[in-house]
């Protein structure tokens, strides 16, 4: 039995806890601004009206969404998949370019991670203070500073929790419902596994997720080769690593340039040591970059021990940014991103649906008249209400009566009876009718849609 647990034991073991070092340099400069421009967008966009309407808003009961001055109807879904294409298509694009890129400045774990991190830090202070303190005993001092942390994380995962549910209900009726205690049944959910999610995955888990739970390290190598950009240990120039003092020369005593100082791995969010050659937890922060670069100019040493670089250039040859898979990618994004801006520009902001009435096949009036009835359903999917004309297009001899007149607001819904008529003697069983609508204002809109209209048989 005891063999057994022995054995488990050997099997699962709890990863140590990451405390990352701070540091400072031109790429922690780059990602803060990338974390302030995102949130900035993330926590903002909601509270802006553009059009009369919240600037992003997916109203879901009235399945509109609303798109910076744009509205898109569950008509317009093929937009959509366009856009998880292209979004996707990028993300192959990127990661063929400059590796993990995303994941370092954009990646949304890695974005809020960095905040809960700035959180902690102001709260417990830096890496060598905050493993003192998880190792102390529990105290006073100990106590108001978990505790402290913990209100700021909480307050700001219930704060992303609600821009969240902002962006699918308008904000600021939100914020009433909120303060008067009567947000509604799912929102209520949806605010609070919001904002578990950002605590567990930003606060708890943090490495946890890019290292067992993110597919994308898992498939990325199939998108890199030796010209892709990653960040890399001068292995060549740094081995063999050793301490020494500034004034040593490290050729005389048989050395690299590293000089086992640690701090690459000190720095690094997910706990890795580049040194040891590229890995999936690497999220190409360059974090280590930074740190590197900064203990090479106390030493006096060239820069670039760590860097941005590539498999052809460590190995000394050429790095081909202008390959066939760059290019292929390249001119599909090209094709597709121009493809949905002409197709956004020129959609028909009019929908109309022409439907027969199944009660009756068709009725006749005197004066040997056939009548066929319909039922219309017209979107006005413009911002300016519209009064419109309908005409059959392909038979003079149709008459076309509509009740009531044609006239909706911006974004409405409308549903008329549609009444067409023809002398009995035009023939016989079912013709094809086209019926063209466009407006009587400007701008001019026109859809056409067909419809069967149904004679005698015999």
């Amino acid at each position: 039995m005891s063999q057994m647990q022995d054995a488990g034991s050997s099997l699962y073991r709890k990863d140590p806890k990451v405390y990352p070092r701070d540091v400072k340099g031109s790429f922690a400069s780059l990602r803060k601004l990338a974390v302030i421009v995102l949130l900035g967008l993330y926590y903002l966009l909601p509270w802006f009206n553009w059009d009369g309407h919240q600037a992003v808003l997916f109203d879901l009961p009235a399945r509109k969404f609303y798109i910076l001055g744009l509205t898109f109807w569950p008509q317009d879904f093929i937009f959509l998949t366009l856009m998880l294409i292209i979004a996707g298509l990028s993300l192959f694009f990127v990661t063929a370019v400059a590796g993990r890129l995303w994941c370092g400045y954009a990646c949304p774990q890695t974005v809020w991670t960095e905040v809960f991190l700035w959180m902690e830090r102001w709260v417990e202070g830096d890496r060598n203070k905050r493993i003192k303190l998880d190792a102390s005993p529990w105290n006073a001092n100990k106590i108001l500073r978990k505790t402290s942390k913990q209100v700021l994380w909480v307050g700001f995962a219930l704060w992303t929790g609600f821009t969240f549910v902002g962006f699918f209900t308008p904000i600021r009726g939100l914020g009433e419902s909120v303060v008067t205690f009567q947000l509604g049944g799912w929102e209520t959910f949806w605010l609070l596994f919001y904002s578990f999610a950002t605590y567990g995955n930003a606060g708890i888990l943090r490495e946890q997720v890019c290292k067992y739970m993110c597919p994308y390290a898992r498939f990325q190598s199939a998108m890199f080769d030796k010209d892709t950009l990653v960040i890399a240990y001068d292995e060549a120039r740094g081995e063999p690593r050793g301490g020494r003092s500034k004034t040593d020369d490290p050729a005389a005593k048989g050395l690299g340039d590293c000089i086992g100082c640690t701090l690459c791995v000190q720095v690094c969010p997910t706990g890795i040591d580049i040194r040891e050659g590229l890995q999936i937890e690497c999220i190409a922060c360059a974090a280590c970059i930074d740190v590197c670069d900064q203990v090479m100019d106390k030493m006096d040493y060239k820069r670039g021990l760590i860097s941005y670089t590539t498999e052809h250039k460590l190995s000394g040859n050429e790095t081909r940014v202008f390959r066939p898979r760059i290019l292929v990618y390249a001119i599909l994004l090209l094709a597709l991103i121009a493809g949905v801006i002409w197709s956004v520009n020129h959609r028909v902001l009019l929908r109309a649906e022409l439907l027969r009435d199944r009660n009756a096949l068709y009725r006749e009036l005197p004066g040997d008249i056939i009548e066929n009835i319909y039922t219309l359903k017209l979107i006005n999917m413009d911002s300016k209400p519209h009064h419109y004309k309908i005409e059959v297009l392909n038979n003079e001899n149709i008459r076309l009566l509509v009740s009531p007149e044609p006239e909706l607001e911006p974004e409405e819904v409308g549903n008329f009876i549609v009444r067409m008529q023809a002398p009995e003697d035009m023939g016989r069983g079912s013709m094809k009718v086209d019926v063209r609508f466009s407006t009587l204002d400007e701008p001019v809109i026109e859809r056409t849609v067909s419809a069967r209209f149904l004679l005698p048989f015999d």
